[in-house]
C-alpha cells in the first residue's frame, strides 16, 4: 500500500476545514467543504470572519 503524502497545500485546506466547521459552517452553496477549493474555502471562511 503506498502512503498518503499530505502536502502544505492538503494541510492548509484541513485547518481552513476545522475552523468553518468550528464556526457551524458545514456546507456551502450545497456542496461539502471538502469538495471545495483552497480559495473557495478561505474566501468563505473571510465572509464569515466579517
Amino acid at each position: 500500500m503506498i502512503p498518503l503524502v499530505e502536502t502544505k497545500m492538503d494541510g492548509k485546506k484541513m485547518n481552513v476545514i476545522d475552523e468553518l466547521v468550528e464556526q457551524g459552517v458545514f456546507k456551502v452553496e450545497g456542496k461539502q467543504l471538502y469538495e471545495l477549493s483552497l480559495y473557495e474555502l478561505i474566501k468563505e471562511h473571510m465572509e464569515k470572519a466579517k
